[in-house]
């Protein structure tokens, strides 16, 4: 990552340096998930869509950890592997609106406050700024080599109630709460960045 891009970590400090942790990551290009794969203080296990496991990234993927998910249905073998991952401690990333967008936390899916109060694990905000930079691109897939992408970590927080409740109502009243952080985060992020 940082021979292709030239990556500015801020933050990464406020990840905890042992113990389960969730990564709320915004998504606004394929490169997201790699470039903080290759940039977290922590290895991270993403669930990342099953179409991705084709060809030679199949083995590849699962020998780094990154765990499939059936985006069609409800998949209980990827939801299984995640809480895995949490129970060891290990550090989850998700990115939260469950596919790329505009990457403002602005729709999110459910997923991320069930993992969250499910585990007791904090979740970490990571803003990605950049890597959807269009102007300079030498392949029009990738971010311009060598540009500047900015990943920024938040504060962790816990994202339920203290009740520990798994309601319907609590789930959502989760999401709430995570979607307030998290653009909170972002905005703050830009603000840094000048992004």
């Amino acid at each position: 990552m940082y021979g292709l891009w030239r990556p500015r970590v801020l933050g990464a400090w406020r990840v905890p340096a042992k113990g389960p942790v969730i990564l709320a990551v915004n998504h606004t290009h394929n490169i997201d998930g790699p470039l903080l794969m290759g940039t977290a203080p922590r290895p991270v296990h993403f669930l990342i869509k099953k179409e991705a496991f084709a060809g030679p990234l199949d083995p590849f993927l699962r020998g780094i950890g990154q765990l499939k998910v059936d985006r069609t249905r409800p998949d209980r073998s990827a939801v299984a592997g995640a809480l895995r991952v949490l129970e060891r401690g290990g550090v989850l990333g998700i990115f939260p609106e469950g596919s790329r967008g505009e990457g403002d936390f602005a729709s999110l899916r459910a997923g991320l406050a069930y993992f969250a109060v499910r585990s007791g694990a904090p979740v970490v905000p990571v803003a990605v700024l950049g890597s959807n930079d269009r102007r300079g691109r030498l392949v029009p897939a990738l971010p311009p080599l060598r540009g500047r992408v900015d990943l920024v970590f938040g504060d962790p927080f816990d994202a339920g109630d203290g009740t520990g409740r798994r309601t319907r109502t609590a789930m959502d009243a989760a999401t709430e709460r995570i979607q307030r952080r998290l653009s909170a985060h972002l905005a703050e992020a830009r603000r840094l960045t000048g992004r």
